[in-house]
């Protein structure tokens, strides 16, 4: 676990080292992720097109507490004729943690996709994206959730 954890510290500080990102009207963007595991999301840009975005979800509610740190490698392409909207796709991973009241938690890894909508306001240091991530699950145990629906509001930098 300290190794993955060592491992998406690396990444995160060479993303943030990075510069050069045309696709998309902004270089950084830091927020907020809304949807059935709300969150903060930090999007920074890699190369030409592509960008990595770090997600931390956390859930409390009903004896269940949850959380987990996705990263996710998304390639940008520009909508013609919608100026600062863009659309994109990517994968990544994820790991967390689920602790149920009267059970022992568990740590699970997974893999996962993304699709989704990018707009960035002109004159505003505003970013709005609209995604789904399913994931595959690999442990405890392997299964496929269809995924998040998530609308994120960030500010960029």
């Amino acid at each position: 676990m300290k190794k993955l954890f060592t491992i998406l510290g690396c990444i995160a500080l060479f993303a943030l080292t990075t510069t050069n990102v045309k696709a998309q009207n902004y270089k950084n963007a830091i927020g907020g992720r809304f949807g059935s595991y709300n969150g903060v999301s930090f999007k920074t840009g890699l190369n030409k097109g592509a960008m990595l975005e770090l997600i931390g979800n956390f859930r409390s509610s009903g004896g269940v507490n949850y959380v987990q740190l996705t990263g996710l490698y998304e390639v940008y392409n520009p909508i013609k004729g919608a100026e600062g909207l863009n659309w994109y796709y990517g994968g990544g991973a994820s790991v967390g943690s689920m602790k149920v009241k009267g059970f022992d938690g568990d740590v699970y890894l997974g893999l996962n996709g993304v699709l989704g909508l990018d707009y960035k306001f002109q004159g505003a240091p505003i970013n709005l994206s609209l995604d789904w991530i399913p994931t595959l699950r690999l442990t405890p145990d392997t299964d496929f959730y269809s995924g998040d629906v998530g609308l994120g509001v960030r500010f960029t930098f």
